[in-house]
C-alpha cells in the first residue's frame, strides 16, 4: 500500500477507474457514439465526532488531500474503540472478475454499434412505428480501497445493455413501449432477435386491442419486473436504516420481529447476484451479503453503513454506496427482490375470477402509499389471461398490500434498467437490480 495514514484517526481512500460507452440512434440516424475513461478518488477522515471529506481527480495528490483533512480533525487516541470504527471490516485481496476477454473495454466500439444497428433495423420499418430511439450503454468500474485499519482491496463490476424505445400509432390510438436487455457480458446481448420480435408484436397487439380497465378494487398479479419495482419502492427504501437514526418513533415502529406482511412473503437485498445491483464490496470495504428484510412476513433486518449500524447497535450489511467518486457512501439498496414461493404462474392465474396481470411498467414510486404505472397489462377472467387492458395506475397502502399477498410463484427473475437508476438525496442515478417471482395481491386500487 502506497499511502501513509495519519495516526489517531480513522481514514480511508476509494479510487475509481471508470470506463463508459454510449451510443444513441434516433429513427435510424446516429446521434451519439462515444467512449470515455477517467479516474477519481474519494478520501475521508473520521475523528470520532466528525467526518472530513475530499474528492479529487488528481490521483498523485491523494496523500496531500489526506494530510490536509487530518489537519482539520482532532486526534483521538481511542479512535479504534469508536463504535463506528469497530464496524469497519478489514478485507484484503484482488477480487476483479471482469478481466481478459470478459472485459467490456476489449470489445471494439464499432462492434457495439453494429449490434445496436442490427436490432434497430429489425423493427425500424415495421407497421405502426412513428418513432424509434435506440441506446447502447456500458460501464465498467475498477475500485481500489485502502483504510487505516488495514483494508487493501481491488475489485470491479461492469454492466452492458441495449434499450429500444418505440412510439406506436394505429389511427387515433397511440402507445409507447420499450425492449430492454442487460448483462455483465457483451456476448449475452447477441441472439435476441426472436425475443425482440415477440416483445414488439405484443406491443402492437396491445396498441390495437387494449380496452379500458374497469376501475376499482382488483386482484392484481405482478410480473417479476413489476414485483421487483414494488419491492424496491414500497419496502426497500424503508429498509435503508439511516432514516431511522435519531428518530425514536421510527425505531419503535420498525422493531425487528414485527409482523409486516403475509407469511409467504420474504424480501431480500443482496449485492452478490449479477446485474446492475452487483457489488463485491461496498464503498466502505464491507463484503456484500444477503440480507433478509422481511422473512416469512416478519421484519427481519435492514440495510446499513458503518455509521447507521453503530447508531442502531446492529451490523454492517454491505450497503454503503456512493454514486461515484465525488460522493460519500450512504445507505443504498443493491439487488432487492421478493423470494420465490411454490406455485406456478398458471396456478396463480387460475385462482383469479376477475383481475389484472401487470407485465411491464412505465415507472413506480412509494413509501407509505405505493403507485405503479403499468404499460402492458391484461385482464384475467375466470382463471385465464384475457384481453389487454389500459391502466393508468395501480396503488395501495404499503403495509395493507404486504398483508394482501396470497400467492407467489416458484421462480425468480432479476432485472436491470440500463438507463437511469435509483435516486436518494442528491445521488442519482445509482445502478440497482430488482426482481422477484409473479406475486398475487388482493384489493388493489386500479384506475
Amino acid at each position: 500500500m502506497m499511502y501513509k495514514f495519519p495516526e489517531n484517526l480513522y481514514s480511508d481512500i476509494r479510487i475509481e477507474d471508470v470506463f463508459e460507452t454510449r451510443i444513441v440512434i434516433t429513427n435510424g440516424t446516429l446521434d451519439e457514439m462515444k467512449e470515455k475513461s477517467y479516474t477519481g478518488a474519494f478520501i475521508r477522515v473520521f475523528d470520532g465526532q466528525k467526518w472530513y471529506y475530499s474528492a479529487t481527480s488528481d490521483i498523485e495528490g491523494i496523500q496531500k488531500e489526506l494530510n490536509d483533512l487530518a489537519q482539520m480533525a482532532v486526534q483521538n487516541e481511542a479512535i479504534d474503540d469508536d463504535p463506528v470504527v469497530r464496524q469497519f471490516e478489514v478485507n484484503k485481496g484482488d477480487f476483479c472478475e471482469f478481466t481478459g476477454e470478459n472485459d467490456i473495454r476489449k470489445v471494439p466500439v464499432e462492434e457495439k454499434k453494429a449490434l445496436l444497428v442490427k436490432y434497430t433495423d429489425q423493427i425500424r420499418e415495421r407497421d405502426c412505428i412513428t418513432s424509434l430511439r435506440s441506446h447502447y450503454v456500458d460501464n465498467k468500474k475498477t475500485k481500489r480501497f485502502y483504510s487505516s485499519k488495514g483494508a487493501d482491496l481491488i475489485y470491479d463490476f461492469q454492466t452492458t445493455g441495449i434499450r429500444l424505445s418505440y412510439d406506436l400509432k394505429d389511427g387515433e390510438k397511440i402507445f409507447n413501449e420499450r425492449y430492454e436487455c442487460a448483462s455483465d457480458q457483451f456476448k449475452d446481448l447477441s441472439g435476441r432477435e426472436g425475443e425482440l420480435n415477440a416483445e414488439f408484436e405484443k406491443a402492437v397487439d396491445f396498441l390495437k386491442n387494449a380496452r379500458e380497465v374497469r376501475q376499482g378494487k382488483h386482484t392484481v398479479i405482478f410480473s417479476p419486473l413489476a414485483a421487483g419495482v414494488f419491492a424496491h419502492e414500497s419496502f426497500g427504501h424503508k429498509s435503508e436504516s439511516d432514516f431511522m437514526v435519531g428518530d425514536e418513533t421510527m425505531k419503535k415502529e420498525w422493531v425487528i420481529g414485527k409482523k409486516v406482511g403475509a407469511e409467504l412473503l420474504s424480501i431480500i437485498d443482496d449485492g452478490n447476484p449479477t446485474g446492475s445491483g452487483h457489488i463485491t464490496f461496498d464503498d466502505e470495504g464491507t463484503k456484500a451479503e444477503k440480507t433478509y428484510l422481511i422473512r416469512d412476513g416478519i421484519l427481519a433486518g435492514r440495510l446499513h453503513s458503518a455509521s447507521s449500524a453503530a447508531a442502531l447497535e446492529e451490523h454492517v450489511t454491505g450497503n454503503a454506496r456512493a454514486k461515484d467518486f465525488e460522493f460519500e457512501p450512504i445507505v443504498r439498496m443493491t439487488t432487492t427482490y421478493i423470494e420465490k414461493g411454490n406455485e406456478t404462474l398458471e396456478e396463480l392465474v387460475s385462482g383469479v375470477d376477475d383481475g389484472i396481470l401487470v407485465e411491464t411498467i412505465k415507472h413506480g414510486s412509494g413509501m407509505t402509499t405505493f403507485t405503479i404505472a403499468p404499460s402492458l397489462a391484461y385482464a384475467i377472467k375466470d382463471g385465464k389471461i384475457s384481453h389487454p387492458v389500459k391502466c393508468s395506475v395501480v396503488s395501495g397502502n404499503v403495509f395493507e398490500t404486504l398483508n394482501e399477498i396470497d400467492g407467489v410463484s416458484d421462480s425468480v427473475g432479476l432485472h436491470s434498467f440500463i438507463l437511469g437508476g435509483c435516486g436518494k438525496m442528491e445521488q442519482y442515478p445509482l445502478p440497482v437490480g430488482f426482481g422477484g417471482p409473479y406475486v398475487r395481491v388482493n384489493n388493489l386500487n386500479v384506475q
